[in-house]
């Protein structure tokens, strides 16, 4: 821990949205410099899909895992131009993923720098069968193993801190501890307030969402909710047009039972009379 750069992994963490957006938006440069065609024009032949995935390593560094797919320009109803092979998208994907790079918010806890992807860069093509394609089932599977972690998988907490004494008394590794104290005094310069490092110090500094795609890869949160809103009609027969739907909810409160308040009445007064014997017996040990 006494060598390991702390001030570092927390910026890395914090910037790691906005380099996958310059990555994603460099992708198609790099595919039209391939397909030979303009950098303006290749957005109107070809729309990229993606699906990805933010997972922590063990460390408490962010990666992601991605599966991009290459649509015609109308998204998945449309086919994509012969040249949109898997091999040229391939290729585009390392080449973008090594080119993008962004300045780190400079801060004389760290200084400044650039922030980029490192060399552990695996892309591969995801085929099922003998015929070269994939289903639907295999990537959502694929998706799922990676989603169904968060950063609990690091050793960290899935809820916000309010203090610094509230990181003392987390039940998590020094390492995980170190970098949660690290995010939340960086947090308080500044020049990284934007960052909102306080914020996000339970998350280790990422402030992104576990799982995101672009619109055309697949249905839309709108199309679930009707499709959950549909089933649901299917499964009451007294539903109606009139129906209110709660979609939302949020923790009021929580209390005693009876017995369980009487019992806490018990015990909080017990602790007065304790407190107001202790402060006798002080009173008179001074006297």
């Amino acid at each position: 821990m006494d060598c390991y750069d702390y001030p570092g992994h927390v910026p890395w963490n914090s910037m790691a949205p906005a380099l996958w957006k310059a990555f994603r938006d460099n992708l198609y440069h790099h595919l039209a410099a391939r397909a030979g065609v303009g950098r303006s024009e290749v957005r109107t032949l070809v729309r990229v899909s993606i699906a990805k995935v933010a997972e922590y390593q063990k460390r408490g560094a962010v990666h992601f895992h991605a599966v991009v797919r290459l649509d015609g320009p109308d998204g998945s109803t449309t086919p994509p131009p012969p040249w949109a092979t898997g091999d040229l998208l391939s290729e585009a994907v390392r080449s973008a993923a090594t080119a993008v790079a962004l300045p780190c918010p400079e801060s004389a806890a760290y200084g400044g720098g650039r922030l980029s992807f490192g060399t552990q860069l695996d892309v591969h093509p995801l085929v099922y069968g003998g015929g070269g394609l994939i289903s639907d089932d295999a990537v959502a599977a694929y998706v799922a193993k990676y989603t169904s972690k968060s950063v609990e998988a690091a050793g960290a907490v899935d809820r916000r801190i309010e203090s610094p004494a509230e990181i003392q008394a987390l039940r998590v590794s020094p390492h995980v501890r170190a970098l949660i104290a690290t995010a939340w005094r960086l947090g308080g310069l500044p020049e990284l307030r934007h960052l909102r490092l306080r914020a996000w110090a339970h998350m280790l500094g990422y402030p992104g969402h576990c799982l995101t795609k672009t619109r055309a890869y697949s249905t839309t949160y709108g199309q679930l909710r009707a499709a959950r809103a549909a089933h649901a009609r299917g499964l009451y027969t007294d539903w109606d047009d009139e129906t209110v739907v709660e979609s939302a909810w949020r923790f009021v409160g929580t209390g005693h039972a009876p017995a369980e308040a009487l019992l806490a009445a018990g015990i909080a007064e017990d602790l007065a009379t304790n407190r107001e014997v202790a402060r006798a017996e002080r009173a008179e040990e001074g006297a």
